[in-house]
């Protein structure tokens, strides 16, 4: 008993400690654009036109139709509204395929924000995303990894773990102080 106490604890604190392949707060952050589905229609997503109107939420997750992932996926678009209303966008990032995206967008993400095939992980690759060993039946996933990015282009906070939730309250309360910066004048 003790043993697994141990190590529940041990894995707690795991989850929590940013990988060391992230890209860190302060880096630029590579543009992109990216084959994207929102409500189940396909678009391009460009990063770049996304920051003219405010930070990005950018969470890269394993696998669409995942038990965490969708639980993921759920939670930011209960907050969409909480997001919108302190001035960031979202989009999700997995390397599952454009038809895929099409359904999750609508199943999963309740039509509020997109998210973006990236089955070549040039978008993955590039934020250092991709999960260093495959899944237990050997696919190759992106690691739930979120990036709020500035209007600046650069990457104002990097959050790593592997709770689902937390990915949702770290990035909105990032988002809420930055904005608040921005509106002192601060930034």
């Amino acid at each position: 008993m003790r043993k697994l106490a141990i190590f529940t604890a041990l894995s707690v604190a795991l989850a929590a400690v940013p990988a060391s392949a992230a890209l860190k707060s302060g880096a630029s952050a590579p543009d992109f654009s990216a084959q994207a589905a929102i409500g189940g229609k396909d678009f391009v997503f460009s990063l770049a036109e996304a920051l003219k109107k405010g930070p990005v939420v950018l969470y890269f997750y394993p696998k669409s139709f995942t038990r965490g992932c969708t639980i993921e996926a759920h939670e930011f678009a209960e907050n969409y509204d909480n997001f919108a209303a302190a001035g960031a966008s979202l989009i999700g990032v997995s390397a599952d395929t454009i038809e895929t995206q099409r359904d999750f967008s609508t199943k999963e993400c309740r039509d509020k924000f997109p998210v973006a095939a990236d089955a070549n992980f040039s978008v993955i690759n590039a934020y250092d995303a991709k999960r260093d060993r495959p899944t237990q039946n050997g696919d190759t996933v992106s690691d739930r990894i979120s990036y709020v990015v500035t209007p600046d282009g650069k990457i104002g906070l990097t959050f790593v773990s592997s709770d689902p939730i937390k990915h949702v309250s770290e990035t909105l309360q990032f988002v809420r102080q930055w904005q608040e910066s921005h509106k002192a004048g601060k930034i």
